[in-house]
């Protein structure tokens, strides 16, 4: 446990921190989610829909620190890979 007062106000900011993040990386998992359920779905126009939803919420992410920046990146780039082969 922490003992001095700065240790105490750390403590706190780290526990409001990892809220955040957390309500972050959840939200970046429904849009991700959202987006996989589309293409499963064969409709590229949903599926193209969700991936310009879900793009700005996990690059924000990775802005963030939530998630790496090349991480992101790949997962969009995957992702837009793969809408793109459902009209194709």
């Amino acid at each position: 446990m922490a003992n001095t007062p700065s240790a105490k106000k750390a403590a706190r900011k780290i526990a409001r921190q990892t809220a955040t993040n957390k309500a972050r990386r959840s939200r970046v998992r429904t849009y991700l989610r959202n987006v996989e359920e589309a293409i499963a779905s064969g409709d590229q126009s949903a599926a193209s829909d969700a991936l310009k939803a879900a793009q700005p919420e996990i690059m924000r992410a990775a802005s963030k620190g939530v998630m790496h920046a090349n991480t992101a990146s790949r997962k969009v780039s995957r992702l837009n890979a793969r809408v793109k082969a459902i009209g194709a």
